[in-house]
């Protein structure tokens, strides 16, 4: 474990794990698209896991029209796998449900005929290290985790990935920490949903996808529902996994956080007002006193930058990004401030978290996430 920032810190490339008494059964289930761009290479990877035990592959395609399933099966062919990956149709979107939560419920029905102990859900713009899930199941054996999942690595190439990217990482980190998460005797339930194990006992246990089938942040809503229902969980952070989705432009990286940003606030009005009140008060008040006259306010303004940018050194760092970034953090608030507040305007026009031409929490719902059964 690395511990060489605050303490929401968890690398967990460093950890060495001893192997289970016994490999289980394991199903990865990847749904997807309109991937045709990415899914080659998802496949590939986990086609070249070394895994030493049973281990199968299902491809959920979610009506794609770009060729997404021929890809998928191409990079079988290639790879020696076409044994292994079975790619199967989506059903077409029920009433209530989200796109990816029934994809992954197509999924989960058909893995039952392989009778998996545990599931691996992978995004399909996700290449997972070649021991990926070697690791996910030793940890999950010797801590007796319902759930473990990895927060993979983004790109951060472009100019604007390198300013945003990292406070990405960074903020989500505060919301939700990962020594909270694992801790049993904390309420706070998060998980990464790019690469997430789970033990198929645990999703019988929530009563299946079907108890969360509206949920828009599909990842912390299992992850919440697992807890409560007395499961473990856990959430490190991975190098060796990244995902290949680019963002090139800043109106990407906005839509990326308003797609799910008002979610997380339960689409509350006083939660809105009062994350973007922090955030001013927090990152940019300090900026915009450094710059006063007053012979008192200026210094210790002053000093808050440099104390706020050096905690936000870590993520630079695990990131590969200069640190001629972190004095530019209040700059990432104030973007991400404002994707915060786009998040909760499009929900009140009715288009809310759209992702792949689909509006998946339109202002019209009545029963929103923060008041669902799971959440209660």
């Amino acid at each position: 474990m690395s511990t060489g920032g605050p303490n929401w810190r968890y690398d967990a490339d460093r950890d060495s794990i001893a192997p289970p008494a016994a490999w289980p059964r394991v199903v990865a289930i990847v749904p997807a698209r309109n991937e045709a761009a990415a899914i080659g290479r998802t496949i590939s990877a986990l086609a070249r896991q070394n895994y030493p035990a049973e281990f199968h592959i299902i491809m959920v395609d979610d009506d794609s029209d770009d060729g997404t399933a021929q890809v998928a099966r191409q990079a079988a062919i290639e790879t020696n796998s076409s044994d292994r990956l079975e790619v199967t149709p989506a059903p077409s979107l029920p009433a209530g449900w989200t796109g990816k939560i029934s994809a992954m419920d197509a999924g989960v029905r058909a893995a039952s005929r392989h009778a998996p102990e545990w599931l691996w859900f992978v995004d399909a713009d996700v290449v997972a290290g070649p021991d990926t899930l070697r690791r996910l199941v030793s940890r999950a054996s010797r801590d007796n985790l319902s759930l473990a999942s990895l927060m993979v690595l983004l790109q951060a190439r472009s100019f604007p990935e390198r300013l945003l990217i990292p406070p990405f990482l960074y903020f989500f980190l505060m919301l939700y920490p990962p020594r909270w998460i694992a801790n049993a005797k904390k309420r706070t339930a998060g998980a990464a949903g790019g690469c997430l194990l789970l033990h198929r006992d645990a999703l019988d246990r929530i009563g299946g996808f079907a108890s969360m089938r509206d949920a828009v942040t599909d990842d912390c809503a299992l992850a919440r529902a697992v807890k409560k229902s007395g499961g473990r969980v856990w959430m490190g952070l991975t190098r060796t996994s990244v995902s290949i989705r680019a963002y090139g432009t800043f109106s990407e990286i906005r839509d990326m956080i308003a797609r799910t940003a008002f979610t997380q606030l339960h689409y509350s009005a006083i939660e809105l007002l009062g994350t973007l009140a922090g955030l001013a008060f927090t990152y940019l008040l300090p900026v915009a006193m450094a710059f006063s006259c007053l012979p008192l306010a200026w210094p210790c303004a002053l000093l808050a930058w440099i104390l706020m940018s050096a905690t936000f050194v870590p993520s630079l760092r695990f990131y590969r990004v200069s640190l001629i970034f972190a004095p530019l953090l209040p700059v990432a608030a104030l973007f991400c401030a404002h994707a915060t507040g786009l998040s909760a305007v499009r929900y009140w026009c009715g288009r809310g978290a759209t992702w792949k031409n689909r509006s998946q929490a339109p202002s019209r719902r009545l029963l929103a996430e923060s008041d669902h059964p799971l959440n209660r």
